[in-house]
């Protein structure tokens, strides 16, 4: 069955973490057409930072999905407690683990997308050049978050042009909290870092227009708390 293709501004409306996947498999000339118009994503100084990761292998598949568990593990230790996963204080530095990790790390989480990413039909891994990095909030006293603008563009790309086939996706960063692992097991030199794992495939659920915060509740008029941008 012919996969229905849609517009970006559909699938930017459309586009839910789709999380479980049919069997049917991603040919090559599909995943080709989903990474080849997300490479005009834009980042710093135009130097393109990102590489991509097809794995196939289903034996690295499973050592992954080990490795991404604990970092979800992790992360959902955060959510018992209340807690922004690994966020920041009331000031928005970074005050530490504020759980005990390795604990977390050994007490298993479900995960649905965990226990799909041996079978999704696609999974990439996708890794920054960390010297191509602009970072021009190094060094401020908060948690940095501009360098992810040199390659998170381009991950959303591959999701937009994911939907735009047809397909759902998901992407996450519980791989992160394994990086040394994941570079042992994959082979990436010690200047490129994980910036997320996405998985592709054809989703089981029916594909519904999503909910979000208006831009009347996201826009401010001129400063901080200033009158919201309207039509």
């Amino acid at each position: 069955m012919a996969r229905e293709v849609v517009s970006v501004t559909d699938a930017m409306r459309t586009m839910p973490s789709s999380r479980a996947f049919t069997d049917a498999p991603i040919d090559d000339a599909t995943l080709y057409r989903v990474l080849d118009p997300a490479r005009f994503a834009p980042s710093g100084g135009n130097r393109q930072p990102w590489s991509v990761l097809v794995v196939r292998d289903a034996s690295l598949r499973n050592q992954i999905a080990e490795l991404a568990q604990q970092g979800w593990n992790e992360y959902a230790a955060y959510i018992r407690d209340g807690l922004v996963p690994f966020g920041g204080d009331e000031h928005g530095r970074w005050p530490g683990p504020r759980v005990d990790l390795d604990a977390a790390a050994a007490t298993h989480s479900p995960n649905s997308l965990i226990d799909g990413i041996v079978s999704a039909p696609a999974l990439l891994i996708i890794l920054a050049d960390l010297t191509k990095l602009a970072v021009l909030d190094a060094g401020l006293d908060r948690q940095s978050i501009v360098g992810g603008g040199s390659v998170y563009p381009f991950a959303h790309n591959i999701m937009l042009a994911a939907r735009s086939e047809g397909l759902g996706g998901v992407m996450t960063t519980f791989l992160c909290r394994r990086e040394a692992q994941v570079r042992s097991l994959l082979g990436f030199p010690e200047h490129i870092g994980i910036a997320s794992m996405i998985a592709l495939g054809e989703p089981v659920e029916a594909i519904t227009r999503l909910k979000r915060r208006s831009v009347e509740e996201f826009t401010q008029i001129d400063r901080w708390g200033g009158e919201p941008f309207t039509v």
